[in-house]
């Protein structure tokens, strides 16, 4: 299957959902932006020029909780019973979420890395989603002396970071 086929099947199941919530939107589908963690996987990006300020908020939910799940089902729903060479990565877009909360996370984490470093102590990282937790885990990879991983059970997990 060609990676046009699958960006394809990710935009018009994403179009078909938006248009299943009667929400007038397009979704633009691209290959990830360079230099971001998901950068292998296919963007679809939901123009918001039609869309209300507050049906923007409703889509991108309290600290992205909608447009995450979306997410999660997008790439459930299109993978499931594929062979894996059909299988494909897609994130999901909306006025900007995904870059800003890229850039936050990476303050997050270059912060605690800070204090992991300053008191020797580990620092917890909460409130964040599985997929938050390995970007997380990726950006702190670069730093020789600290490591990371993840503590507790689901809705409580935890990311630690500390100095190896």
């Amino acid at each position: 299957m060609s990676d046009q086929s699958k960006m394809q099947r990710g935009q018009q199941w994403l179009e078909e959902l938006l248009r299943l919530a009667s929400l007038p939107a397009t979704v633009t589908a691209t290959l990830g932006p360079a230099g971001l963690e998901e950068a292998d996987s296919y963007w679809l990006t939901i123009d918001e020029t039609d869309l209300t300020p507050e049906q923007i908020e409703i889509l991108i939910g309290p600290e992205g909780t909608v447009i995450d799940a979306i997410q999660y089902l997008a790439n459930s729903t299109l993978n499931i019973g594929r062979e894996e060479e059909e299988q494909a990565s897609y994130t999901i877009d909306l006025h900007g979420y995904r870059v800003r909360r890229q850039a936050e996370l990476r303050e997050m984490a270059e912060a605690a890395a800070d204090r992991a470093r300053q008191t020797g102590k580990e620092i917890e990282l909460k409130d964040l989603s599985a997929a938050e937790r390995r970007q997380v885990h990726t950006f702190l990879k670069e730093w020789a002396d600290l490591e990371t991983y993840s503590r507790g059970q689901e809705p409580d997990r935890r990311l630690v970071v500390r100095l190896r």
